[in-house]
């Protein structure tokens, strides 16, 4: 019976095992396709996901990552917490979230394992996060700003509104440790030129047009009691060394 190649070449004579050949070489052929294909889905299971990406990006770019402001990003967080985790790993930073009040911000890992072990804080470095150290008045005043803070959530629930605090509610607190420079102006000027500092830091929003700041809920984990217990061993001190020169 003349099949469909003897049509198409009457009069080719086909070498013996020359078939086998043919059929070595397609099932070869379809061999490669499927491993290419199985390699590109491995590949691609293997990649990181845009939103992924995203995430992480945002949270080594600023350190935080607040609900009430990007809230698209912190359910991406949330959602792939574990996979951002292993990504940072590599890096020895790590992503902690804080679902109750919507933020989500990076810690270094030795550093926070040598909190947990009661080592020195001072004693981690990291070459990919810069240290910034806050200045005492900076330091008291965002004790001021947490302690604000603990108390609306006292009297309004974890996470259930934006706290506010106006300058001039803060300012007189503020002034009870820094002293009046007797100007108004002076004084006022002073503490916006710390609020604005410690806006850097992701604690506070800049002054809206009320004169208000909103205190981000990052600071009850920036003035968490270690670091309370730190700056209030560190007052002590101070207030030994001025009675000490005094005399």
């Amino acid at each position: 019976m003349t099949d469909f190649f003897d049509s198409m070449v009457p009069d080719a004579t086909p070498e013996p095992g020359s078939f086998d050949k043919v059929e070595s070489e397609a099932l070869a052929l379809q061999h490669d396709e499927i491993s290419q294909e199985t390699i590109g889905q491995s590949e691609s299971k293997n990649q990181t996901p845009s939103i992924v990406k995203q995430a992480i990006g945002e949270l080594l770019k600023s350190g935080v990552v607040d609900e009430s402001e990007k809230r698209e990003l912190f359910g991406h967080c949330v959602t792939h917490e574990t996979l951002i985790n292993q990504k940072l790993e590599p890096l020895d930073l790590a992503v902690r979230l804080d679902t109750h009040r919507g933020v989500a911000f990076v810690v270094v890992a030795d550093a926070e394992r040598g909190q947990e072990q009661g080592d020195d804080v001072d004693a981690w470095s990291h070459p990919l996060v810069r240290r910034q150290r806050l200045t005492l008045e900076q330091s008291l005043l965002i004790a001021l700003l947490r302690q604000a803070f603990v108390l609306h959530e006292q009297e309004m629930g974890v996470g259930q509104s934006n706290v506010k605090i106006a300058v001039d509610e803060l300012l007189p607190q503020y002034l009870t440790y820094f002293g009046d420079s007797g100007s108004d102006q002076k004084n006022e000027s002073r503490l916006l030129t710390q609020l604005d500092h410690l806006k850097g830091y992701g604690v506070v929003s800049g002054v809206d047009k009320n004169q208000e700041v909103t205190i981000r809920p990052l600071i009850a984990h920036m003035a968490n009691p270690r670091s309370l217990t730190a700056l209030l061993e560190t007052l002590q001190e101070k207030c030994k060394t001025d009675a000490g020169g005094e005399e």
